[in-house]
């Protein structure tokens, strides 16, 4: 049932977004200056957010937790438990996701409509 209305949704969307809106061009012309100003602004968040990260990696001395981590991984592996920080793993998952969907959403090659169908 789900799928059929997620199907159902889709397709009026799919058909919706075909259909030209009689607004004397208004649409296109925002459009086409839209990309510019996004794209700079996610470079200029990458660097950022880039930035950050390793500025608190530095400060916290982040290398030594990786360190401890993989000695832990490494040193339990060999016995019958596995044992490592979930929070840790997950956080660092779920900021790698969000990344990748970012950089997919502002991608030039690649626009969210082309995914939806």
């Amino acid at each position: 049932m789900m799928e059929d209305n997620e199907r159902l949704l889709q397709n009026f969307f799919c058909e919706a977004a075909r259909t030209p809106v009689a607004d004397d061009g208004f649409t296109n012309r925002v459009m086409q200056r839209l990309p510019q100003r996004v794209n700079r602004f996610t470079q200029l968040w990458n660097v950022f957010c880039i930035t950050v990260f390793v500025v608190l990696f530095v400060m916290f001395r982040g290398w030594e937790s990786l360190m401890a981590q993989f000695e832990v991984m490494a040193r339990t592996l060999a016995a019958t438990s596995f044992s490592f920080n979930l929070s840790v793993l997950l956080s660092v998952v779920v900021g790698l996701l969000l990344v990748a969907i970012i950089e997919l959403m502002y991608s030039d090659n690649v626009k969210i409509r082309d995914l939806l169908r």
